[in-house]
């Protein structure tokens, strides 16, 4: 059978069932996800976020995801193009939900709205495991709801919310989860991230096959396309070394420690300094401060911003520390290589 206007063979129904049949897919609660796209969303990722709990819905006969699209008001929300959701529930209703995602587009910056801040606050101390995608991630954000969590977003507001925010866990991936926070980039990136969700609650089988149904075959891990640079760049695939050095490139500004890095690569600190050691032929931190200060010498010949500005960028307390290190490394100060 095909779907009128879309192309689409749906003749392989009954395969996908009979594969769910395999899988024992055990009947479960359902999950209520809250979806608040806010004026001005990007409709791709809305999309991406619900289409794969509609389809997970589809493949396993049974409701294991809720949606409530979730509004300002009672009306419709206006995306970015002519589409609009319409919404179930408004800001400040008390509703029982497991996940909360902001979708945010245009200026997330910019937004204001005090009620549905302090909405925001009330639903995570009650326990909802709160969500930002594309610029949703900047309204938790200001909420005040991420503080000491890692956190992504679309890189269009990254180097806005890093000025706003310093203190913030930002990193350059497609999505992060940390405990009750998950946050995501945007555009198609839901989809993986949704995969990531699906696997968790219902098995990487029927995960693959959610994703198999939008034809997404190439899942990718949360940090996404950067992976495979990573080994050109790096020089080598041993696995503790990439993880490790995928954090460094996530914590340029705000540098973390070997025992961090370590822990994230799953080794000891000294275990990690022997690996960078014999494969890269420096010590882990070392390997980290050249990362740095190569971030910094391209922003000195590629941005307007001031040594001090980039010394910070860099991670370094201050410009005369940035100074020495930088001389140290290249034979001449940054003021003289700019």
């Amino acid at each position: 059978m095909m779907t009128r206007g879309t192309g689409l063979d749906f003749s392989k129904m009954d395969a996908y069932m009979s594969d769910m049949d395999e899988i024992g897919i055990e009947p479960l609660r359902t999950r209520r996800i809250g979806v608040l796209p806010l004026p001005g969303f990007a409709v791709l990722s809305y999309a991406s976020t619900v289409e794969m709990l509609r389809a997970a819905n589809l493949l396993s006969r049974q409701r294991l995801y809720e949606v409530v699209n979730i509004g300002l008001d009672a009306l419709p929300v206006a995306s970015s193009g002519a589409a609009q959701v319409r919404v179930g529930a408004q800001v400040g209703d008390d509703l029982s939900l497991d996940y909360l995602f902001v979708v945010a587009g245009g200026d997330p910056m910019a937004f204001e709205h005090p009620c549905m801040m302090a909405w925001l606050g009330r639903m995570a101390r009650k326990g909802v495991q709160m969500g930002g995608v594309s610029g949703g991630p900047v309204i938790l954000a200001k909420a005040g709801l991420m503080a000491g969590r890692r956190m992504t977003v679309h890189w269009e507001h990254a180097a806005a919310l890093a000025e706003l925010s310093p203190q913030l866990l930002i990193e350059r991936s497609l999505y992060v989860i940390d405990r009750d926070r998950v946050t995501c980039a945007g555009g198609t990136a839901p989809i993986d991230l949704m995969h990531a969700l699906i696997t968790r609650h219902h098995g990487a089988p029927f995960a693959r096959l959610v994703s198999d149904w939008f034809m997404h075959t190439e899942v990718r891990p949360s940090a996404g396309p950067q992976r495979a640079g990573l080994v050109e760049r790096v020089g080598c695939n041993v696995p503790a070394i990439l993880d490790a050095v995928e954090m460094m490139e996530s914590h340029v500004a705000d540098p973390v420690t070997l025992t961090d890095l370590a822990e994230v690569a799953g080794v000891s600190p000294r275990q990690l300094n022997r690996l960078f050691s014999e494969r890269l032929g420096r010590t882990t931190m070392r390997y980290y401060r050249d990362l740095r200060l190569e971030m910094a010498r391209g922003l000195l010949r590629n941005a307007p911003l001031s040594v001090t500005e980039i010394a910070l960028a860099a991670g370094f307390a201050n410009s005369a520390h940035f100074s020495r290190v930088y001389t140290q490394a290249y034979g001449e100060p940054p003021s003289t290589y700019r």
